[in-house]
């Protein structure tokens, strides 16, 4: 009797453990599921498809540096709607964009704003395979244009131009849209506007030697920012908190990829297999040093930056009236 009631108080003991361990397990679940229930869900859309310009995003999602703000943050890319209309338009919390973009936007009385610059200085210009002999602006007479047939391209070019008392009439304009640049110059265009970071790298990987004619070598006002995180005037007024969470993750995210380009370009090539790994880990490599430059922190955004490239644009009748330039962009949600 006395053995039959040990066994009996040991199976007891034994229950009621295994009945506190599933709900202490119970518990933890529901308390995991919670948390997880209570981050705010918000989209980015990309500009491109995802490339470096991008990876500060990826290492934030990544390493949980949006979680830790509250945020389960979609990386959504482009589709037919650009990223600023999905922004404008509350589709999309937040997107990547250029300065160009925003204040033509602004003008528009689309109420689009730059809450960080994600790289600070322009590292765009003119390339060309060194076989054509393009070294300056003046070597773009006689020569075609491979562009997406924006404006702007014309005025940049005949602004670059004018400098060495050369004629842009003398350039033909082509519309390559999505081609590879590659393709193009080695079919029906002499020269086109790429950022170095990405198709200059791929260059090199190739073998294949550039002449670069980079605007910021010939106009302070061209140097502007290019790409920049954008969100809309609504954002800032009604969800501020998410708006400061977002940047401040990103913010650690572009940080990182600073300080460890090898281990972003992982993180990047892990989240988009797709991509070239030896182009991805180059490019991360090369532009590591560009995200911040000589920018007191990461992400600032300056005043005469924005009246700069707007009076150019507006000077080169690229733009109907002059930009409030205070409005466009903010400071206010970078971190200390």
């Amino acid at each position: 009797m006395k053995k039959w009631l040990a066994l009996l108080f040991s199976a007891m003991l034994l229950t009621g453990c295994s009945t506190a361990k599933n709900d202490s397990s119970s518990k933890n679940a529901a308390s995991s599921d919670k948390k997880q229930k209570s981050l705010q869900k918000v989209s980015v859309v990309l500009d491109w498809t995802p490339n470096t310009n991008h990876t500060g995003l990826y290492v934030a999602k990544e390493k949980g540096y949006f979680k830790q703000e509250g945020l389960d943050v979609n990386i959504v890319k482009p589709g037919e709607t650009g990223a600023d209309q999905l922004v404008a338009s509350g589709k999309a919390e937040f997107g990547v964009g250029y300065q160009e973009g925003i204040t033509q936007a602004r003008i528009q009385g689309v109420p689009i704003v730059s809450i960080a610059a994600i790289i600070q200085h322009n590292t765009s210009g003119f390339a060309s395979p060194v076989e054509k002999n393009i070294k300056s602006p003046k070597d773009f007479e006689g020569k075609t244009y491979g562009g997406w047939g924006s404006p702007v391209e014309k005025s940049v070019i005949s602004s670059l131009m004018k400098k060495e008392n050369a004629d842009v009439k003398k350039v033909k304009f082509v519309n390559i849209g999505q081609t590879d640049f590659f393709t193009a110059v080695k079919k029906n265009i002499d020269f086109a506007w790429i950022y170095y970071g990405w198709t200059g790298i791929e260059a090199e990987l190739r073998g294949e030697k550039l002449n670069m004619v980079y605007l910021t070598d010939y106009s302070k006002k061209l140097d502007y920012y290019t790409p920049v995180l954008t969100t809309s005037e609504q954002m800032i007024s009604k969800k501020p908190e998410i708006v400061k969470a977002f940047v401040r993750a990103a913010s650690k995210g572009y940080q990182f990829a600073i300080k460890h380009p090898n281990e972003a370009a992982d993180i990047l090539i892990k989240a988009e297999p797709d991509l070239d790994p030896k182009l991805v880990k180059k490019s991360q490599e090369w532009l590591a040093s560009k995200y911040q430059a000589d920018a007191p922190r990461w992400g600032e955004q300056k005043l005469e930056v924005w009246e700069n490239y707007a009076s150019w644009m507006y000077e080169n009748g690229l733009l109907d009236k002059k930009l409030d330039a205070k409005k466009a962009f903010t400071n206010e949600f970078l971190p200390k």
